[in-house]
């Protein structure tokens, strides 16, 4: 592991993870990751639920972490690895939380209601991935990071910002690269001690195309079935 990264999802984590792969860091682990190959959903589900883990085995073949699940344990990926560099990745506060509530916890909402349970029910009854992976983020996200109170807007926001201060006060300064990805390949390659590629840097993963990734795999993972 190489590259760890501790900032919140919605804050460009997406862009960081195709940034890192150029630059030779990848594979990069994502909650994309979790979705979309099969066994990762439970091993990070008995992580959440608090048995114990090997890092190296549920990162393997893993050169970079960035967004949740892997962020939500950055205290203990930042020991476990201390050869590793840290990118916090950070917006504004406000930004962040409009972002997050239009994407990760009104999708989240949407899995409380009617519908919701109803999909939950049928996955846990057929055994497919999609009952186990709400769980996995509920303890993950909703419980270890927000302490189950993402209905509070100043809460979130406090949480935010304690975030930041902690990772800051927690990473040695020259291990640490405090990052906004507006700013572009320059930061992160000076960071890295590697060249600027001669092309934009990512930008992807806005709320549309959440929402809209975020259909596609929640109904695959109704119908499929892993380990």
């Amino acid at each position: 592991m190489q590259v760890i990264g501790a900032g919140f999802g919605r804050t460009g984590t997406l862009s960081l993870k195709t940034a890192l792969e150029r630059l030779g860091y990848g594979p990069c682990h994502h909650m994309t990751e979790v979705i979309e190959r099969p066994g990762q959903i439970r091993r990070w589900l008995a992580l959440a639920q608090g048995r114990p883990v090997n890092w190296d085995d549920l990162l393997a073949g893993y050169h970079s972490c960035v967004d949740w699940p892997s962020a939500a344990y950055w205290r203990e990926l930042a020991g476990h690895y201390p050869e590793a560099k840290v990118v916090l990745t950070v917006r504004d506060p406000e930004r962040w939380l409009a972002s997050v509530n239009a994407t990760v916890f009104a999708r989240h909402g949407r899995g409380r209601g009617l519908s919701g349970r109803a999909m939950r029910a049928l996955s846990a009854l057929l055994g497919t991935d999609l009952a186990a992976f709400t769980e996995m983020t509920r303890l993950t996200v909703e419980e270890r990071v927000f302490g189950g109170r993402t209905d509070d807007p100043a809460w979130l926001l406090r949480r935010f910002r304690e975030h930041i201060d902690d990772v800051e006060a927690a990473v040695a300064p020259g291990r640490l690269l405090r990052f906004e990805v507006a700013q572009g390949w320059g930061p992160l390659c000076d960071f890295l001690g590697v060249a600027v590629p001669g092309e934009p840097f990512p930008r992807v993963n806005d709320s549309a195309d959440f929402g809209r990734n975020a259909r596609a795999s929640l109904g695959a993972m109704l119908l499929r079935r892993s380990g």
